[in-house]
């Protein structure tokens, strides 16, 4: 069956309605009427066609919002459930969480990387961010202008919910379980994404993507899935290939999105197991595919050090090797990979102890090192983020290439 937004969703009728009393519905501005255009002279030259009506896309646009707990469209065909107290509840919990999240983090990091990360976000059109889960939230807050971002991660590529599912009351629980360890701690947790992303409510990375989406201020404008072939060549899917794709198959979506700026972009998200042995399973279709978009900024956070181990050399040489930038976390590539030295301009910011207990078997003296030398000038880092994500215990590492990406 043929991924179709307008059968998903319902679509969305723009009626004209008096005005709601509900807090979290907008309504919207009257707009003149436009006078009658006088009747074409006889003789004019015949003029071009009518730009075709954008496409409506309000209908994906409100489910977005409606998952994010925010202000739906006059017109939605969401309004009925947005009126039931279960969504007015979790609407009024979500802002506070995220107003709580804003004012811990989001401010924060947006006022760090307007200075440290100035001249690399103007140099950063598309971002590779490899295992990354659905979490499209941290990487549009520290690259907010950048066009294109490819996420990578194991959990299944889900659906946009449909009705009988955003009518489940279970959804709002399912919601605040899945992005609590997000907002908490800056990370979510795969062994609990492993769960919560292949319920009922919640099948796959799709829908909290939206959610993010939105409560990044953007406006989701699409929804498309797709699939890698082995050449790394992007191609539409269905929701059956998605839902149950193959053992050589690389499911993915494309969310399309604009933001408050105006400015349009693109967030893939592919389920694909990165190390050497799937990757030669699927011919690396999903390395083909990142390295088709040019330069990268490579962004890691919390990634389970798996690129420390030597069955990701695949990934990381990809990454070494396409990257302008790379941003991460100690759980990114390790050290003695930045080879030749030469190659590369470390700054290092925040501290550097020792991994958590579960990845202790990673500590890099080399990196210890490096945060101790007197000579290095060792750079704040004003929030917490990765596994160590108290803000007096957390690192970054921006590794800039000094020579051209060939």
């Amino acid at each position: 069956m043929r991924f179709s937004i307008a059968r998903l969703l319902w679509p969305a009728f723009f009626l004209t309605l008096a005005a709601c009393s509900d807090p979290k519905t907008s309504t919207p501005q009257q707009q003149p009427a436009a006078p009658t255009p006088a009747p074409a002279a006889s003789d004019t030259v015949a003029t071009a066609p009518a730009t075709p009506p954008a496409p409506d896309t309000s209908a994906v646009q409100n489910v977005a919002a409606y998952l994010a707990g925010q202000r739906l469209s006059q017109g939605s065909t969401l309004q009925p459930l947005a009126r039931q107290a279960a969504w007015q509840t979790y609407a009024a919990n979500a802002d506070k969480s995220w107003d709580k999240y804003h004012a811990a983090r989001t401010a924060k990091i947006e006022q760090w990387a307007a200075t440290e990360l100035d001249s690399v976000r103007r140099q950063s059109p598309v971002i590779f961010y490899p295992f990354s889960g659905p979490d499209l939230l941290n990487v549009v807050t520290m690259f907010p202008t950048s066009q294109t971002y490819v996420l990578v991660g194991l959990e299944p590529v889900g659906t946009v919910p449909h009705q009988r599912t955003l009518e489940n009351p279970k959804l709002f629980t399912m919601l605040k379980k899945s992005l609590w360890s997000v907002l908490e701690f800056s990370f979510f947790r795969t062994n609990d994404m492993a769960v919560d992303l292949k319920s009922v409510e919640l099948d796959g990375s799709l829908p909290l993507m939206m959610l993010f989406a939105a409560r990044t201020n953007h406006q989701v404008t699409a929804v498309r899935y797709v699939q890698l072939d082995a050449e790394g060549q992007l191609t539409d899917a269905d929701s059956a290939t998605i839902s149950r794709p193959g053992l050589k198959v690389i499911p993915g979506v494309e969310l399309a999105m604009r933001d408050k700026a105006g400015r349009e972009k693109k967030a893939y998200y592919f389920s694909a197991d990165l190390s050497d042995w799937k990757l030669g399973q699927t011919k690396e279709g999903a390395l083909k595919f990142v390295r088709s978009l040019g330069p990268l900024t490579t962004y890691v956070k919390s990634a389970s050090y798996l690129m420390h181990k030597s069955y990701f050399s695949k990934v990381r040489n990809l990454a070494l090797e396409r990257s302008r930038y790379i941003l991460q976390d100690d759980s990114g590539i390790a050290m003695k990979y930045f080879q030749p030295v030469a190659n590369w301009q470390l700054t290092y910011y925040g501290t550097y102890k020792r991994p958590i207990n579960l990845f202790a078997k990673h500590y890099q003296p080399q990196l210890t090192r490096a945060y101790t030398d007197t000579l290095q000038r060792v750079r704040p880092l004003p929030f917490g983020t990765g596994y160590n994500w108290r803000q007096n215990d957390s690192n970054l590492l921006l590794a800039h290439r000094t020579k051209p990406v060939q």
